[in-house]
């Protein structure tokens, strides 16, 4: 079953097989008819409409064993007249299959997009075979089986495409976020260093501080170890900005810029550009 936010929303599977079992009973007037889904390499026996007995419930058939392990392999109906003496099958699940009385049985692969996917079978307790009519029924059965688990899977599909699509969207938002929060702290320093009020400065050097720690860790709460005009660069550096732009933005030449920096990583303790502002952002200092 697949989810969204927690919430089931596909059937469950063994439903349809029962389904598509009575449909068989129904209209080929069978005792017994059961089957089930292939998981892995295994088939399930979990859905059994007329037994008598416990033996088949929960059976496991591996696969090319059996006749339903034989139909599993080649994804092609095969049946037997009288199930105790047929030698076209190995013979692992005498014990149950006989215990019910079976004598005559077809099984018929319901088969999506190429795999198999479970199994149906359609049983007699008669020692006369069972014919083209009766495993027409079976087939068609199957068939109808096979498209509703299609269907299903094509709803899977398509809602693990929308929550992808979904989830892309939200990092999106995010990244534009984050980037939008740069621009304006990187540029409230740049307004603050343009501002002949001292107090109008002050003022705006304390938002860019607020909005750099937006999301910073406790602990980095802190006096800053660089000194404004470092962070100034820095804060261009984050933008992706070279020197000469830096320097254009901030009025300092490209020399001057250069020695900002060479500051600031020394007090960072990092060996690049990059290196001092993750560390700059681990401080709190960048956003």
């Amino acid at each position: 079953m697949h989810s969204v936010s927690g919430i089931s929303m596909r059937p469950d599977d063994g439903d349809a097989f029962r389904q598509a079992l009575r449909l068989v009973q129904g209209r080929a007037d069978l005792p017994v008819v059961f089957g089930g889904p292939v998981w892995g390499d295994v088939l399930n026996l979990t859905q059994l409409i007329g037994v008598r007995t416990a033996g088949l419930r929960g059976l496991s058939v591996l696969a090319a064993t059996g006749l339903g392990g034989q139909v599993l392999v080649r994804r092609r109906p095969a049946a037997v007249a009288d199930y105790r003496l047929a030698d076209s099958i190995t013979h692992d699940y005498d014990a149950p299959v006989l215990a019910e009385g079976i004598r005559s049985i077809v099984a018929v692969p319901v088969v999506v997009s190429g795999a198999t996917r479970g199994v149906l079978y359609g049983a007699s307790r008669d020692e006369f075979p069972i014919g083209d009519r009766v495993t027409d029924v079976v087939v068609g059965a199957s068939r109808q089986l096979a498209n509703e688990l299609a269907v299903r899977d094509e709803v899977d599909r398509r809602l693990r495409l929308r929550q992808a699509s979904e989830a892309n969207a939200a990092c999106d938002v995010a990244r534009i976020g984050a980037e939008e929060i740069r621009d304006l702290h990187a540029e409230l320093r740049v307004i603050a260093q343009a501002v002949q009020d001292g107090a109008l400065r002050d003022r705006l050097l304390d938002a860019s501080r607020r909005v750099a720690a937006l999301g910073a860790p406790p602990e980095s709460e802190s006096a800053s170890p660089l000194a404004p005009r470092e962070v100034d660069v820095l804060a261009q550096v984050a933008l992706g900005c070279s020197n000469a732009e830096v320097g254009a933005r901030l009025s300092l030449s490209p020399e001057t810029v250069k020695a900002y920096l060479r500051s600031a990583m020394r007090k960072l303790d990092a060996r690049t550009r990059f290196e001092a502002v993750v560390a700059a952002r681990r401080g709190g200092l960048l956003p």
